[in-house]
């Protein structure tokens, strides 16, 4: 049975007590409100991790990081290591957001390091992966996707990948208010899981959890998350809005 996820990427938002005052405020909404059926992470950045993690019932909410190196130590000035992520307490990182893809030039083959590590001292890698608008305009998402993920993810073991979460974001949909329509996810999702299935079996993909990134919001995530194939969300902006978030996690 695959798990109900809804995880809130801050990016580079809120300073450490303004991020403090929005993690007391989602964990008392969450405590009197939120959907119990539905895991919760909350990824803040780098600098919060430690005191947003104190700051919530970690029974019900669980942190995670926005990124992590691809090298596991050394003298790599500025890098945060997934071992580092990990003494802290952050039981989640994401890897291959667009943002990293694109502003930051990350490769799929650096992609894949980070997985690795990541998996082999016990974090969740939410792996992420979504075509341009360009991309979806010359109609090559599902083979931009496939790319993504058999040269990210696909080449771990069985049991390795079972471990991954995937978030599908159309990159032309993230921070621009425009977001695919139900369809369009689903149509996506639908593909991901069916590509897993023939590479791992469907079991396997029936398990996984796929998450929807892209402008999804407290509005929208009800039609989004009724999707048979979609199985929450990661969220931007409508993350830092506690009310928006809790709305987010109840949608289901």
């Amino acid at each position: 049975m695959r798990k109900k996820i809804v995880a809130g990427n801050w990016k580079m938002n809120t300073d450490l007590e303004s991020g403090k005052k929005l993690a007391v405020e989602v964990n008392q909404l969450i405590a009197e409100k939120g959907n119990p059926e539905v895991k919760v992470v909350l990824i803040p950045p780098f600098t919060h991790i430690f005191a947003v993690l104190n700051s919530v019932n970690s029974q019900r909410i669980e942190i995670g990081a926005q990124n992590c190196s691809s090298e596991s130590k050394g003298a790599f000035t500025g890098e945060v290591s997934v071992e580092m992520i990990k003494s802290i307490g952050a039981t989640h990182v994401i890897i291959g957001h667009s943002e990293r893809r694109n502003y930051f030039k990350e490769t799929d083959e650096m992609l894949n390091k980070k997985t690795k590590l990541s998996l082999e001292i016990g974090l969740t890698p939410i792996f992420c992966c979504g075509e341009t608008l360009e991309q979806r305009n010359a109609k090559n998402h599902f083979s931009v996707v496939e790319e993504q993920l058999n040269k990210g993810i696909f080449g771990f073991e069985k049991n390795d990948f079972e471990k991954i979460v995937i978030a599908y974001e159309p990159v032309w949909a993230i921070g621009t208010g425009l977001n695919a329509t139900p369809e369009q996810a689903q149509e996506m999702h639908f593909f991901i899981r069916n590509l897993i299935s023939k590479k791992f079996g469907n079991e396997t993909a029936e398990n996984i959890s796929i998450l929807y990134g892209g402008s999804c919001n407290a509005a929208n995530a009800s039609q989004l998350f009724a999707n048979q194939d979609v199985d929450g969300g990661l969220i931007g902006g409508a993350s830092l809005k506690a009310n928006d978030f809790l709305g987010i996690i109840n949608a289901f």
